[in-house]
């Protein structure tokens, strides 16, 4: 073994954790189907959103390990249940009146009301696809409708017919008095009308592989379990799926946890073994909600990128998948700033620690050198001072801190200094108070004033902040109430960066004239 894979096999993150689980499922032997199996799973009902995101990426990441591990090929698979029914119209299409007509039709079978595609669930997988082709991701495309219609889910339509009994023994118990009257595993597709019918059945026949029920109308219909007439209800379609493609890895968010053991059992009534599972927390938004496609809480994909970089959302997926984390736009200038300092970390990293790094996992090991000469939150901070507008306004900054960078030479940078601006002028701005500093915090701010003032040795992070410290030392106990006090009366937030790099890269005169506005009450009256 490679060193790389010595420590990956003892590895505590954990991605690696997962796919030790996974390799120990061919212990004995390779698969027989000749690679394992990874699977994430979309509703097309909707547009991709930052769930989707994070359960790709996750999945990814979990499947880059078991790549470390172990040399048996792997397979993701994207699998889209485009086959449902369409229960409601959504609320954000054009021309949705012309969509009632076809509730309860597979979404396959629905008109795209942006006339762009086949059918409202070709719209969307269109959407899924280039939505993950956008990240990068690496992965094979699966249509519900295309799986049950090719004959490629018969084997397990006829298998789950045969042992229709013993599924819905699995399935009653899950269910109230009053919906066990009417339940089904299969749902025929209505021939003429194309609708999904949610109707008990009357006879399930293995040997001939049909199914026999009255309509909707009260008609008595037989149809073949096979060829796409039928599909199976979601719970029994997710078992069924499993042992239809032999999976052996899916994570999926803690609300189907209650539902995994009835997935298990089908898989196994099914045939095939269930494959292993991780469920993750759910998101919740500021307020501790749980974020939902239909309320439209919390942060979007789109929105998280108009702030911030890919990685740094992939960072933030990769953290602490099982504890339930607020996804609001407040999150954002730390996940990017975390980020980087595990870039630069991981150059100096031994190979246990590089394994133990969330970078390793974003970036499958091809780790690049982060060209982020300074923080997101100094940028930030920059912005507010400036009242910046454009990003160039933030270049004059940076080049008189790094004289060598430029827009061209680094577009990581250039970059960040956009999100930085778009960033700040949304919601660092609208939140902006000032405050008058008290009597010992002007005293304090006069002496750091005067100190600067004087001030002829080398514009450095640590030189300056030698000045701050000494300002605020002998009047301040505890220290960090002298920088909170430099934070809201200089920068008008209730925290702030290292005040030495600010400094440095502010300027020295700058920071002064800063001091100035304030002892006069100029930040304050501008702000009233």
């Amino acid at each position: 073994m490679s060193e790389t894979r010595d420590a990956a096999m003892t590895s505590k993150a954990w991605p690696f954790e997962e796919a030790r689980r996974v390799l120990k499922r061919y212990e004995k032997a390779a698969p027989e189907k000749g690679y394992v199996l990874f699977e994430t799973g979309y509703g097309p009902s909707g547009l991709p959103h930052i769930g989707t995101f994070g359960e790709v990426a996750r999945t990814t990441m979990v499947m880059r390990a078991f790549q470390e591990i172990s040399d048996i090929p792997t397979k993701l698979v994207c699998f889209s249940d485009d086959l449902d029914g369409m229960r409601k119209v959504p609320g954000n299409v054009p021309n949705p009146e012309l969509l009632i007509q076809h509730l309860q039709r597979p979404l396959t079978s629905v008109p795209d009301p942006f006339g762009m595609h086949d059918s409202f669930g070709a719209h969307n997988n269109a959407m899924l696809r280039r939505f993950l082709d956008t990240f990068g991701f690496e992965y094979e495309f699966i249509s519900a409708t295309e799986f049950y219609n090719t004959g490629q889910f018969d084997e397990i339509l006829l298998r789950a017919a045969e042992k229709y009994d013993e599924i819905m023994a699995v399935m009653l118990k899950s269910l109230r008095d009053e919906r066990r009257q009417t339940y089904s595993i299969f749902l025929p597709i209505h021939p003429e009308s194309g609708r999904v019918m949610y109707v008990p059945m009357k006879e399930v026949n293995a040997k001939d592989g049909t199914i026999t029920f009255d309509t909707e109308d009260g008609e008595e219909m037989t149809l073949p379990v096979t060829g796409g007439n039928v599909k199976l209800q979601w719970k029994p379609d997710f078992g069924a799926r499993w042992a239809a493609l032999g999976v052996d890895f899916e994570m999926y968010g803690k609300d189907h946890s209650t539902n995994t053991p009835i997935y298990d059992k089908i898989c196994r009534i099914l045939g095939q073994r269930p494959p292993e599972h991780f469920t993750y927390e759910l998101f919740l938004d500021e307020n501790g909600q749980k974020i939902s496609k239909s309320s439209g809480n919390g942060v979007s994909i789109d929105e998280w990128l108009t702030y911030a970089s890919t990685e740094s959302l992939s960072y933030f997926m990769y953290l602490k998948p099982k504890t339930a984390k607020r996804l609001y736009f407040d999150v954002i200038p730390k996940a990017v700033d975390e980020y980087h300092q595990q870039l630069r970390a991981y150059a100096t990293q031994d190979v246990v620690q590089r394994l133990n790094n969330p970078v390793w996992h974003i970036h499958g090991g091809d780790v690049p050198v982060s060209n982020m000469l300074i923080p997101f939150s100094m940028l930030l901070n920059l912005a507010s001072v400036s009242s910046a507008e454009e990003k160039s306004q933030l270049w004059g900054f940076i080049q008189r801190y790094a004289p060598e960078t430029n827009p061209e030479n680094n577009p990581d940078m250039d970059a960040a200094a956009g999100f930085a601006v778009r960033y700040y002028n949304d919601f660092v701005k609208p939140q902006k108070t000032y405050r008058t500093a008290t009597d010992l915090e002007r005293e304090a701010l006069i002496e750091l004033r005067d100190q600067l003032k004087a001030y002829e040795g080398p514009v450095e992070d640590e030189a300056l902040q030698s000045i701050v410290y000494a300002c605020g030392r002998e009047r301040f106990d505890p220290l960090r109430a002298w920088f909170k006090a430099l934070y809201e009366v200089l920068l008008g937030a209730s925290q702030g960066p290292r005040f030495g790099g600010f400094i440095a890269l502010y300027g020295v005169a700058e920071t002064v004239a800063l001091i100035d506005a304030a002892l006069a009450g100029d930040l304050v009256s501008t702000s009233a």
